[in-house]
C-alpha cells in the first residue's frame, strides 16, 4: 500500500480561527466606513490577506495606496493576534483529534496546507504541532488558493504524489486547489457551498474510521 498524505487546512478545519479573522476584518472595515457582514466574510475564505483587503475595499468602492494597504494589513494582523493570544486545546474543532490520531496510528503522513501566516504559533498554542510531518503556510508560498501551490508543496515535502494526497478544506478556493492538483478533496462544512469536493462532511464528528480506511486502498 502506497503512503498517503493527509493535508489539512487550518482555519475552519482544525480550529475556528475564522471567527477571529472576521472580527479583525470587521473592525478594520468599520474604521474605513465599510459594512462587513458574515455573508461578506464567506468571500474571504481561503484567499490571501492582500486579496481579502482588496475585496473589503471593493465593498466600499475605496481605492488606496500601497502604503495605506500595508498599514491596514499590519493593523488587522495585530488585532487578529490579540484575539488568538489566549487560544488553547479547547479551540480544536470537534472530531479533529480522533481523525489525526487514527491517521497517525495507520502510519500515514500528515501535513498542514494553510494560507495563514500564523499557522505555526496556532498549532503550538493548541498543542498539536507533533502530529504534523510538514507545515506549509502563507510564509512559504507566493500563490493563493485556488492555485494548488500550498498543497503541492506539502505533498512534495512528504515525498508523496498528488494522486496519493487527501485534502481537508472548508473553502471553495481550497477545494478547487485540491482538485486542480488531482488530489482527493474532502469538504468540511456546507455541501451546498463545497459541492465541488469529492466527499462532504458537516464536521469531523461525522468522519468514521471506516471512511479513512477506504481512502487508504
Amino acid at each position: 500500500m502506497s503512503k498517503k498524505a493527509f493535508i489539512f487546512d487550518l482555519d475552519g478545519v482544525i480550529v475556528d480561527t475564522a471567527k477571529y479573522h472576521f472580527l479583525a476584518w470587521q473592525k478594520l472595515a468599520q474604521e474605513l466606513g465599510i459594512e462587513f457582514t458574515p455573508e461578506h466574510n464567506e468571500e474571504l475564505k481561503g484567499v490571501s490577506r492582500v486579496r481579502s483587503l482588496e475585496i473589503i475595499l471593493g465593498l466600499g468602492n475605496l481605492t488606496a495606496t500601497d502604503e495605506e494597504k500595508e498599514r491596514w494589513l499590519i493593523k488587522k494582523n495585530q488585532d487578529y493576534l490579540s484575539y488568538i493570544e489566549n487560544m488553547d486545546e479547547d479551540e480544536i474543532l470537534p472530531g479533529v483529534l480522533p481523525v489525526l490520531e487514527f491517521i497517525r496510528s495507520k502510519g500515514h503522513l500528515i501535513a498542514l496546507g494553510s494560507a495563514s501566516k500564523n499557522a505555526r504559533p496556532i498549532l503550538e498554542k493548541v498543542n498539536i504541532m507533533a502530529f504534523f510531518d510538514a507545515i506549509v503556510d502563507g510564509n512559504d508560498v507566493t500563490n493563493a488558493k485556488p492555485d494548488p501551490e500550498v498543497f503541492v508543496r506539502a505533498a512534495s515535502l512528504l515525498g508523496v504524489t498528488n494522486e496519493n494526497s487527501i485534502v481537508f478544506e472548508d473553502s471553495v478556493a481550497g477545494i478547487q486547489a485540491a482538485n486542480i492538483a488531482h488530489m482527493t478533496s474532502i469538504g468540511i462544512g456546507d455541501p451546498a457551498i463545497l459541492k465541488e469536493a469529492h466527499y462532504h462532511f458537516k464536521d469531523f464528528t461525522f468522519i468514521e474510521p471506516s471512511f479513512i480506511e477506504s481512502l487508504l486502498t
